[in-house]
């Protein structure tokens, strides 16, 4: 049955237009333009270098913790929640398949930035295992703060609160802009946010060959301990 419901809810999503601009092509459009033309400062070395480990957090973000919340919210609006907590799928069945789905469509997205990230000259090193703990942690971090909002507020108003974190830590976020670029307060506040962790950790694998990088872990693993705890306590199916 969850298997079924993974497979249902992956086919509902890679049919949905708005969550394909969302998921797919914001981000390849971004890391395009940003990795071909000087427009940021990102330092020494290829724009590319820098722009792929903060779009593949990016999309992380976009799938795990954006469209998950919308559409998410609008099955609880419209009551497509109520109606699956009383079929024989139980409740955490339901939660294990949006996860399973959210886990697809995040491969697919990472296939398809690495494959453009290599056709513009992105050169990675690194350890595989720290990327994979990065993009894990990541997922659960931004899940829960998803299926949080979902579960908590109005569709309209999850509508209107996923779309303006999204553009916030896309502009916040050190995605696109090096958290380097902000005053030295800010900056510290902005560096435990998930996303922040996220591209940074990415970027010091993927772009510097660090080892793996244990405090953007501990934050990544901290928001997701808070988000998926708190989603468990206050999620509403109606």
């Amino acid at each position: 049955m969850i298997a079924a419901q993974a497979a249902l809810e992956t086919r509902m999503l890679l049919r949905n237009g708005e969550q394909l601009l969302l998921t797919v092509v914001i981000p390849t459009l971004l890391l395009v333009l940003f990795s071909s033309v000087d427009i940021v400062d990102t330092g020494a070395g290829p724009f590319v270098d820098f722009l792929a480990p903060g779009v593949l957090a990016l999309a992380v973000m976009s799938t795990a913790f954006t469209g998950q919340a919308i559409a998410t919210g609008f099955e609880r609006r419209y009551g497509v929640l109520k109606r699956l907590a009383v079929s024989p799928l139980p409740r955490w069945g339901l939660m294990t398949a949006k996860t399973l789905s959210v886990l697809v469509t995040e491969v697919l997205q990472v296939i398809l930035l690495t494959a453009v990230a290599f056709a513009l000259g992105w050169s990675p090193h690194g350890d595989p295992f720290s990327v994979l703990l990065l993009l894990v942690l990541g997922t659960a971090a931004f899940s829960g703060l998803g299926l949080l909002m979902a579960g908590t507020l109005k569709a309209e108003a999850t509508l209107a609160a996923a779309n303006l974190v999204f553009l916030l830590l896309l502009v916040g976020g050190g995605v696109i802009v090096p958290l380097d670029k902000f005053p030295p307060g800010v900056r510290d506040v902005l560096g435990l946010l998930p996303v922040s962790a996220l591209s940074d950790g990415l970027r010091a694998v993927l772009q510097h060959g660090a080892g793996t990088p244990w405090a953007d872990l501990g934050v990544l693993a901290g928001w997701a301990v808070v988000g998926l705890t708190a989603a468990a306590r206050f999620f509403r199916w109606e």
